[in-house]
């Protein structure tokens, strides 16, 4: 069997293509957008029917959901397989995504209640996954000197979202709807497992907020009206985002020793111990190895569904301290197999405890390591898809 990968830069990639090839799949993959931000749709298009006419492929595969792609495969009468591994994805409001050559994997059950009733015979939803064999060689290579730099009592690695954040871009924004966003956040930051953002946005703040916005985010042909959708997810969301970690890392280090790695500005942090960047694929697994207590924020815009940083923290036997989020305990157990917070309280309170409880936590990290190597495997996630497929 021959398929076609459409690669845009996404760190799932290689992982996704070598399970692919572990299951005997021949992977073409098609790799000018990665080099080539500035790809035109038209260009995308031309890209991938010369690939299918050239390799005759069972199915064109991707990371998130491209509509030009999709367009080939309906042209075409070929399966367009994608996995989303972000939310928001807008792209998938095009009307592309009402093709049923389609097969669209989503990753969070909000995203999948969202987009399945457009589309419902082609639309699924499938967690994410990790690649625990990459990772157990890369934690082989852990040096002495790299034991004692990536040592850490509580570990943040990502970015804190200010450079990400589309809402810097709004101008003259009045006081009203600034105060509105800023209570909203505010609020929302005290809920965890739930996002109401879009339901307390009326129509008038969503016009006053895309007023503020010249190139206010518009999905072309979309399948209905995403001001709403884009409002609360797309720049409301990044703010949040930006407000949560800045907010939650300044309360640890008021009491903990934080280590943090990121490329964000990190001038509104206190007291943490601020790096750089770090390698995805070198140094990353390291350091959630390392870390007394690795912490996962997820942002609100993944409503219900767990982050691919969960599963890279689990499949590197790092300990988990994460937000609740809805689905969690679908797959795994608080308390035995990571650990998760309702609040800020009950973070400071259980990382002083497993800070305390080196045993209990290191059995918890293992056990979560155990759970995500036997169930959670792209190898896993690959044959549900084709499962799909037949």
């Amino acid at each position: 069997m021959n398929i076609i990968f459409y690669r845009y830069g996404s760190i799932c990639e290689p992982d996704m293509i070598a399970h692919f090839r572990g299951l005997n799949v021949d992977v073409y993959e098609l790799q000018e957008e990665m080099h080539n931000k500035q790809l035109r749709a038209s260009e995308r298009v031309s890209l991938v029917s010369r690939a299918v006419e050239n390799t005759k492929p069972v199915f064109v595969c991707s990371i998130n959901f491209f509509p030009a792609v999709a367009d080939v495969c309906q042209i075409y009468g070929i399966p367009y397989v994608c996995w989303t591994v972000d939310s928001p994805v807008l792209e998938l409001f095009s009307r592309s995504i009402l093709h049923k050559t389609n097969r669209i994997f989503l990753f969070d059950r909000a995203q999948y209640e969202t987009f399945h009733p457009y589309n419902p015979d082609c639309i699924y939803h499938l967690p994410l996954a990790a690649y625990t064999e990459r990772f157990d060689r890369v934690i082989e290579t852990i040096t002495p000197k790299e034991s004692a730099d990536f040592a850490g009592d509580i570990t943040f690695v990502g970015s804190l979202y200010s450079e990400k954040n589309p809402l810097q871009k709004a101008e003259d924004m009045p006081d009203y709807l600034r105060g509105f966003i800023d209570a909203t956040i505010d609020s929302s930051l005290k809920v965890y497992g739930y996002n109401f953002m879009e339901d307390v946005l009326s129509d008038s703040m969503v016009a006053a907020l895309k007023k503020c916005i010249p190139d206010y985010y518009q999905p072309a042909e979309a399948i209905c009206d995403t001001d709403r959708y884009v409002a609360a997810h797309y720049y409301i969301g990044a703010q949040a985002a930006v407000a949560e970690r800045v907010r939650t890392l300044n309360a640890l280090a008021q009491h903990f020793q934080v280590e943090l790695y990121t490329r964000s500005d990190t001038s509104p942090l206190v007291g943490v111990n601020v790096h750089g960047g770090v390698a995805t694929l070198t140094e990353m697994p390291k350091i959630f190895h390392l870390s007394k207590i690795n912490l996962n924020m997820t942002i609100k815009p993944i409503q219900t569904g767990l982050p691919l940083r969960i599963f890279d923290i689990m499949g590197c036997g790092g300990f988990l301290m994460t937000n609740y989020q809805a689905e969690l305990t679908e797959h795994f157990e608080i308390g035995t197999d990571l650990e998760a917070y309702s609040s800020l309280d009950e973070l400071l309170e259980k990382c002083a405890f497993y800070l305390s409880h080196e045993e209990l936590r290191k059995q918890i990290a293992l056990n979560g390591y155990h759970k995500v190597k036997e169930q959670h495997t792209y190898t896993n996630r690959i044959l549900s898809m084709l499962r799909v497929m037949s």
